[in-house]
């Protein structure tokens, strides 16, 4: 059963919510004496405005979400969120497109970072703090922000956390979701904060350090560098963000437990947390070997490019070092698997979720175990947990639609005179949220010359693979809008 009025009020308190966080531009540009001030002015009236509107439309309704109301307002959120955020863009004359406003805005909200803009350092200092706002909004998500720092829905506060978060939950830290939505939150701002101060210390500026804290703990990967991380040429800084950025892709709830409560060993047998670490080792490795065979460069250096770059894209943070469509066919090819694989659940990434394909590993290992005994009774087993059947049958579901979606991008792509390896990076890199593609889209920069059908597809991907399918495409199933 649907409550159109709960629906219109939650729209419109986000969209206030929203405001807020249009606000942090306004001081920026006023602080830099920037002329693009009336932009934001207009926009945050705009928000102000259609917020009232909405929640005055939602006057009288009941304090009580469904699971269905759940997924309208998660959904419908993303795509006016990315509506209204795109206005100061468009509105500053720096984006005058619509389309190519909307999808900087998509891409930044869902974190993953692709960009239509190829000449960052024209662009004002406050309108590249909304981009590096809209990804460190989107990280944790849009309603979770709501449902941290407006805990007011009481029982739906469950239906929109879990809407927002299908697929491998959160772990719960607290019995209301409200509580542990701000202990979360408490992480995550204490994280940005002290990488931020860490990369002041090496010798950024207070305005790099910042973005680039929200960016790595995001796993946006937005840069407010036309040159991005290598723009700094700082070992130091490179090795401290690969640090932020393993923990940007890890649990937060194991990430409070570990640093809030001291308890180290939840994070040390988490089943999840090990093969994230384990990927990301072996994917290193494969890597500095295969540079080091074909590049003439010394071991550290090979070391900390491989590791970045590994880091960056198992966490789909996007950042680069380097030009890696430059390497080796099979050393690209293999950065491409990792986009596949992606870090843990309950964090700001992207992807596949190592869980999921730890699970998945499991299971055809069990297939051969069961052609040599039929008889056997083998359970799926991960760490110490076991695999209900339930939870193997939805990540076969999310597998087939996350690679489905993959070969639906390419053949678009194809379809619009894409070459096969462009096609398959775009894709995949929308999909997984990752933002740099291979080949000619190697760079998260490049994407202003594509037609505009397909920068409004990739909205489509991003959107569906930041919400991981089914939250979306439940929409457009009929038995959904069904009564009963």
């Amino acid at each position: 059963m649907f409550h159109p009025k709960v629906i219109f009020k939650i729209i419109g308190l986000l969209l206030q919510l929203e405001a807020l966080f249009l606000s942090g531009s306004i001081a920026v540009s006023v602080y830099y004496n920037e002329t693009i001030l009336p932009a934001y002015i207009y926009t945050i009236v705009a928000l102000v405005a259609c917020g009232l509107l909405l929640v005055n439309l939602g006057r009288g309704g009941e304090r009580k979400i469904s699971r269905k109301d759940g997924y309208v307002v998660v959904t419908l959120c993303w795509v006016v969120f990315s509506l209204f955020g795109a206005m100061p863009y468009y509105f500053s004359g720096y984006i005058p497109s619509i389309t190519d406003a909307y999808f900087e805005t998509m891409a930044g909200f869902t974190t993953t970072g692709a960009s239509i803009i190829s000449n960052i350092d024209e662009i004002p200092r406050s309108l590249l703090f909304w981009r590096i706002m809209t990804q460190w909004v989107g990280g944790l998500g849009i309603v979770f922000f709501t449902v941290a720092v407006l805990p007011f829905f009481g029982l739906g506060d469950l239906h929109l956390f879990a809407a927002e978060t299908v697929g491998v939950a959160r772990a719960k830290l607290h019995p209301r979701i409200s509580v542990t939505a701000r202990w979360i939150l408490t992480i995550y701002v204490c994280l940005t904060l002290a990488e931020a101060i860490c990369l002041h210390i090496v010798g950024m500026g207070n305005f790099d350090a910042l973005c680039h804290a929200m960016s790595t703990m995001s796993t946006g990967g937005i840069s407010t560098q036309s040159g991005g991380i290598a723009s700094f040429n700082s070992p130091a800084i490179e090795y401290i963000i690969i640090i932020f950025m393993l923990m940007g892709g890890t649990s937060f709830s194991l990430l409070y437990l570990a640093i809030f409560r001291f308890r180290f060993g939840e994070l040390l047998r988490d089943a999840e947390f090990k093969a994230y670490i384990s990927f990301t080792v072996l994917f290193t490795i494969l890597i500095a070997v295969g540079l080091y065979i074909t590049e003439s460069h010394s071991i550290e250096y090979v070391f900390r490019t491989s590791l970045f770059q590994v880091v960056s894209v198992i966490s789909t943070t996007g950042f680069s070092t380097v030009d890696y469509s430059q390497w080796t066919s099979i050393l690209w090819l293999t950065l491409s698997a990792v986009m596949f694989i992606g870090a843990c659940s309950g964090s700001t990434t992207g992807a596949m979720k190592s869980i999921r394909v730890a699970i998945l590993a499991r299971v055809m290992a069990n297939e051969f175990k069961r052609i040599v005994h039929p008889n056997a009774v083998i359970p799926v087993r991960v760490g110490r947990r076991i695999i209900s059947e339930q939870v193997q049958s939805a990540i076969m579901a999310f597998t087939l639609l996350y690679v489905g979606m993959v070969v639906v991008g390419i053949f678009v792509n194809m379809c619009f005179g894409l070459d096969l390896v462009d096609a398959y990076g775009l894709s995949l890199s929308s999909v997984s949220n990752v933002g740099p593609g291979l080949g000619n889209y190697s760079s998260a920069n490049a994407m202003g010359t594509l037609p505009d059908v397909l920068k409004w597809f990739y909205c489509f991907q991003m959107l569906v693979g930041r919400l991981e399918f089914f939250a979306v495409l439940l929409l457009f199933t009929p038995m959904f809008w069904r009564k009963q």
